[in-house]
Parts: C-alpha cells; structure tokens; sequence
C-alpha cells in the first residue's frame, strides 16, 4: 500500500511497486488522481480512496485491503502536507494542526492498522517504510509545523522499528531531498528561500531514483533492514543548511 499515491513521489513509487511485482493499493483523498496513476501501475493496482487524518477512513482502508487480499507485505507511508511558508509567530494554529495530523497522527493511524494485520497473517510479518524527509535533520526556513512534524517521523520509525522486531516487522525510513515533482517546481525554477536570506534555484533528483531506492528497501528480505536512507540532489543545499 501507498499513501498519498495520486502525485509525486507517491505515485512513482507505486508504479515502481507494480513494475518490482506487487500488487499496489494506490491511497490519497482523490480518486480522480489515484485512478490514473493505478492504471499507470497496472498488475492489478487498484485504488481506494481515504483520508488518512480519519481514524474511520482509516480503519476502512485497511478492512478491504485484508477482504480483497488477504494480507499486507509492505506500507509505504507517503501521504505529507506543508504548511505556509510564514514567521512562526504568524503560524496558525489550523495550519499547525493540518500539518501534524496528516504527517504524524495519519503516519501512525496506518502504521497502527498495519500492525495488526501484519501480526495476525500466514507468513507474518511485512515491512513500513516512513516518507521522512531532509527536514527531518535539518530545517529550511519558516517550516515549523513540517520540520516538527518530520522529526516526530523519525521517532515513530524507530519506535515501529524496535516494536515490531518480535513480529518480523520490519520499519525504515527514506529521506528525500528535492524530488523532482509539482510541489518542488518553485524551488528548480523561481527559487527556495535559504537561511542567509537569499532566493536561490535548488537543483533535483529525478523522481524516479526515489522509487528505485523505495522498491529496494521494499524487496529486502525480512531479516535485513534500511534503518534509514537519505536520496537526494547532489549538489542541493544540506549540510549547512539551517
């Protein structure tokens, strides 16, 4: 399963997914754009829309996927939203919220549902791996709510991590930098603010080799694990960032 598969990253990993074998459930809040996307995939995708900031929605999700199929071997935690780019004392609170429930309360309802799906199937076990992000070792600029929110992924990674070693559940993360998708096209064409003030063009990593990454971590065996990987632009601001 992949959250929030209509777009992005999301979407290239489950076709990705669906080329490397599996069968994908293709998550998000639209069907108009999960249907595309599992068609792209093809091998059987389907798509079920839900929004993962709903416990029931939720629930819902994972009560077909184990009808229709029975089990789940792998969930890719993709689904993320940001906040408005503004001082963090100008920061509403509702945009705060949005943010927090869609990255880290959403991040755990599926990695909750998982878990006992995982538990209960024959062969047990399966595999989450968590969307992290750059942000979630350093920030940019006016990214509170994202960067608290990244951060509080890592900590979920490694508490699914060590919770799920008696299960054979495995949990790793993926940290990505400049993906080149919609949501990073300000950044490769008008600019991203940086922490001297400036404005300046970022370079990308075709999203493509995000999936690459994604369909590996998903492919290893159980006994072995990516604890956490970061793929990234080259040459994009990082180590001095922040």
């Amino acid at each position: 399963m992949v959250t929030g598969a209509g777009s992005g990253i999301g979407r290239a990993c489950a076709v990705a997914l669906a080329g490397a074998g599996f069968t994908v459930v293709l998550s998000g809040r639209q069907l108009s754009t999960l249907e595309p996307a599992a068609t792209d995939a093809g091998n059987g995708a389907v798509a079920i829309p839900a929004d993962i900031r709903d416990p029931a929605a939720v629930a819902a999700l994972f009560a077909e996927v184990e009808q229709r199929f029975g089990r789940l071997d792998v969930l890719f935690n993709n689904a993320g939203i940001n906040a408005p780019a503004v001082p963090l004392e100008d920061l509403d609170l509702d945009a705060w919220r949005a943010v927090i429930e869609t990255n880290v309360t959403g991040v755990f309802l599926c990695t909750q549902h998982a878990f006992r799906l995982m538990k209960q199937q024959t062969p047990r076990g399966g595999r989450i791996i968590n969307n992290g992000s750059i942000s979630a070792y350093v920030p940019r600029p006016l990214s509170a709510a994202y960067t608290a929110s990244k951060h509080a992924v890592t900590g979920l990674t490694r508490s699914t991590s060590l919770d799920g070693r008696a299960h054979d559940i495995a949990c790793g993360q993926i940290d990505i930098g400049n993906a080149a998708t919609e949501l990073t096209e300000r950044m490769r064409t008008t600019g991203a603010l940086q922490p001297d003030g400036a404005t300046r063009v970022e370079p990308s990593v075709d999203v493509a080799d995000v999936a690459r990454a994604v369909v590996y971590m998903a492919t290893l065996p159980l006994d072995a694990n990516v604890q956490f990987m970061t793929v990234m632009a080259t040459k994009m601001p990082y180590v001095g960032r922040g």
